[in-house]
């Protein structure tokens, strides 16, 4: 094993072996998971050829690995933030680009994506190895002649867990380090169903006191999603609301596709709401009935026989959706005209999932249509369904819970991942400005 000693110098970690001279220099060496790195690999010698590889080991003891393939300057040293990879899992300048290519290893679950699940128990290790030459991706890697752990954390110091078992509500209210108050935002995903916390948890770690929301197949909750009932998210929204640690007398609400339809539902319908994130959603209520007291807003339905597979076994499920612009689904339509609170529409022009930049025009459509402007459009072209925070690895296909089998989200990786950076930030600025 190598040995080494770690030191601060010029802002950089760097990590010198006694019995190499290349060594790996990382910055931050220990920093918040939607943070970005900067890579440098010192002590080659000219010109000289190596292959990046980095490991991580996910909560399952799921293994996971990208490569690229660098070649040194003529000061032996490798940046990536300023040089170009030459081969490998991608090529080109991206600084980030070993944690965006991310994937199973061979001998693992294939569309596995790799996603945290105990945000507070320990941060995510992730090791960085550098290789002489240029190796095959697919091929077991030479001899390592300098490599680093680092630190992906989820969860900023001081951020609070708390479990949730409030009447009907069930989940996980992240809580910053502080008195607060703290604005408050309601967090929910697809219909994978689980109590999803990875979002919520970085949410936290940047100022917001963040419930992550399941509504199906967690605890005592439905194990599948037959049909939804608002009174859940009403009163999730309203034990939000009167939190001593939450700054009212509104909150906010972020979801990802499912999730994100019932975002536009909570929005139009529940007063508490004054603020709606919806990412790669739909302007329609989809998959089940949902019910409010008397009222119900039917769902649309999925049609399986539209469904396109590909030869290595991949579902293109985006046709499979009821048109929710079809005027014979119109019943479907989330009146979103009526809410009075502020929307941003997050979307990826590659959305292979289904439609979703069609949906969030018609929606912009229809609030304009009605005399509104409460609603901003970011839509983001070469990108799929899975948006998730910065440094996420790029995901052209996901195993999908609920069906068993890969479906196809969409996107390219570099474009894909840079709509991440852009907009998480957009949707910071976004919920401080109408939470505040």
């Amino acid at each position: 094993m190598l040995r080494a000693v770690a030191f601060r110098a010029t802002g950089l970690w760097k990590l010198y072996s006694h019995s190499r001279s290349a060594s790996i220099a990382v910055s931050p060496q220990s920093a918040l998971a939607d943070e970005k790195l900067h890579i440098q690999v010192l002590g080659l010698s000219p010109r000289q050829q190596v292959t990046l590889r980095a490991v991580v080991v996910d909560d399952e003891d799921f293994l996971f690995h990208s490569c690229a393939h660098y070649e040194a300057d003529s000061s032996g040293i490798v940046d990536l933030c300023r040089d170009a990879s030459l081969g490998g899992d991608y090529t080109g300048v991206l600084p980030m680009g070993l944690l965006w290519s991310l994937s199973p290893a061979i001998m693992e679950k294939t569309y596995y994506r790799l996603e945290k699940k105990d945000m507070l128990k320990s941060p995510m290790i992730m090791e960085l190895l550098v290789h002489r030459g240029h190796l095959n991706p697919k091929r077991i890697p030479g001899e390592v002649t300098a490599k680093v752990k680092i630190e992906r954390l989820f969860a900023a110091p001081g951020v609070r867990r708390i479990r949730l078992r409030e009447g009907a509500v069930r989940g996980s209210l992240f809580l910053p380090p502080g008195d607060g108050p703290f604005p408050g935002v309601i967090d929910m995903f697809g219909d994978d169903g689980g109590l999803v916390e990875y979002r919520s948890s970085l949410l936290a770690s940047h100022g917001f006191a963040s419930l992550a929301l399941p509504y199906i197949a967690f605890e005592d909750l439905p194990p599948a999603m037959t049909e939804l009932h608002l009174e859940y998210f009403e009163e999730a929204a309203k034990f939000l609301c009167r939190h001593p640690k939450v700054q009212g007398p509104g909150v906010g609400v972020i979801g990802s596709g499912k999730g994100a339809d019932l975002c536009l539902s909570m929005m139009t319908f529940l007063p508490q709401v004054v603020a709606a994130v919806s990412i790669s959603g739909c302007c329609a209520n989809t998959a089940a009935n949902l019910n409010y007291g008397k009222f119900t807003l039917p769902g649309l339905r999925y049609n399986m026989s539209r469904v396109h597979i590909s030869d290595a076994g991949v579902f293109d499920v985006s046709e499979a959706l009821d048109d929710p612009l079809d005027p014979d689904n119109s019943q479907s339509i989330i009146p979103i005209e009526k809410a009075e609170g502020h929307f941003l529409f997050i979307v990826g022009e590659d959305d292979r999932y289904w439609g979703s930049s069609a949906y969030a025009k018609a929606a912009t459509d229809c609030l304009q249509k009605n005399g509104k402007d409460n609603f901003t459009l970011m839509s983001y072209p070469g990108t799929g369904h899975h948006i998730d925070p910065p440094c996420s690895p790029f995901c052209l296909a996901a195993f999908d819970r609920v069906l068993g089998v890969p479906i196809l989200g969409g996107g390219e990786i570099q474009a894909h991942c840079q709509a991440q950076e852009d907009s998480w930030q957009k949707i910071q600025n976004f919920l401080n400005l109408h939470l505040k």
